[in-house]
């Protein structure tokens, strides 16, 4: 081996690491996506925050927080999750989505006592042979 390759071996090592840990970071982040997209669908069809929560946490990366609110007609999920190659770094991803409440019966179409309910689970310590 010569001294170049001696080199650019600990180079390339660390830039396909690198390459690794952005993956990561993107399927993290598209989990996230579709974690929140689910819950504001299910949100919005009037579903109970408990079940939103439920079905958020099976489709977000281990580990996620997820928060769901009404503010008037509208309602916001919200996931942050930390991925998995890089928990001991301050390093999060976040996703958010917004969805119109459907008509529930009402007359203007909001549900009658939900105006500005949060709820809101952490579930920071995975358990051995829980989840995908």
């Amino acid at each position: 081996m010569t001294a170049e390759s001696a080199v650019v071996l600990p180079v390339l090592v660390a830039f396909t690491l690198a390459l690794v840990w952005g993956l990561l970071v993107v399927a993290a982040q598209l989990q996230c996506v579709d974690a929140a997209r689910t819950g504001a669908r299910a949100a919005a069809r009037q579903d109970p925050p408990e079940a939103v929560v439920a079905l958020v946490r099976e489709a977000a990366p281990r580990g996620a927080s997820v928060t769901v609110s009404r503010e008037g007609d509208q309602v916001r999920v919200v996931v942050v999750a930390q991925p998995a190659v890089l928990r001991g770094l301050p390093f999060e991803v976040r996703e958010e989505a917004v969805a119109v409440a459907e008509d529930a019966g009402t007359a203007d179409g909001a549900s009658a006592g939900d105006e500005g309910v949060t709820v809101t689970e952490d579930a920071m310590v995975d358990e051995p042979g829980a989840g995908p």
